[in-house]
């Protein structure tokens, strides 16, 4: 007689009903078929053309439009993310964080990174790559106060991107914060949280298109400037 004990029955029960999900995910498919997208359609500089994709998905009640995958690379080795975009204009796209967190510290070894917006709900995707500096003291300092207090607390009790042992280790954390500015509205933001800025190089606006020949404009940035271009799906 064989026994099987029930934690043994269920993980089979689970292996295999992965090993059948495994199947299928090959089989999800999506035609698009919402827009098209040429050079002749698009706006002279990326910048203004990732604020006219940007508020088409503002109005479109896309789900934190602002969400981006942010790529990072230390000694060979790829790390993303998702973090939110806060700011944009012509000198780059501005987001804030931690510089002792893991991003931090690769972004410091190695100041070139990658963006990726993707909206699903307009079939489109921008994919931007380019230079990391800080942004200046005053403007993260204006973010940093914009935020809420418990946001702002957050930002102290955090040691992000390091081992803790357990959840309660972080609550302490939060409460010892907060009886150090208990009372006090204006908490300073901690020297070691604030703001980066990318300026790109490279920037792809892409709009899903039929039978996955998708349309892909790109631009680069060269001594005269912006110069754009098509390139294949």
């Amino acid at each position: 007689m064989i026994h099987i004990s029930v934690k043994t029955a269920l993980s089979g029960h689970f292996v295999r009903k992965n090993m059948s999900l495994g199947k299928k995910v090959a089989d999800i498919r999506k035609d698009y078929l919402q827009g098209s997208l040429d050079l002749d359609q698009v706006a002279a500089d990326p910048f203004a053309q990732f604020e006219d994709w940007f508020e088409a998905a503002v109005k479109s009640e896309v789900i934190e439009p602002n969400a981006m995958t942010l790529a990072t690379v230390r000694e060979g080795r790829p790390s993303a993310r998702i973090v939110l975009l806060k700011g944009f204009d012509e000198r780059g796209f501005v987001f804030f964080t931690n510089y002792r967190s893991r991003k931090g510290q690769e972004m410091a070894d190695n100041p070139m990174a990658a963006l990726t917006f993707f909206w699903p709900e307009l079939e489109r995707q921008v994919r931007i790559e380019g230079s990391i500096s800080l942004a200046s003291a005053e403007e993260s300092d204006t973010y940093y106060h914009s935020r809420g207090r418990g946001s702002r607390i957050g930002a102290w009790a955090s040691p992000q991107s390091e081992e803790l042992p357990d959840r309660d280790t972080l609550e302490k954390s939060v409460a010892a914060i907060e009886a150090r500015f208990a009372g006090e509205e204006s908490i300073p933001r901690p020297e070691f949280w604030g703001g980066y800025r990318l300026a790109p190089d490279y920037v792809e606006f892409w709009q899903g298109r039929k039978s996955r020949l998708h349309d892909r404009i790109v631009y680069t940035r060269g001594a005269g400037g912006w110069g754009t271009k098509r390139i294949a799906p």
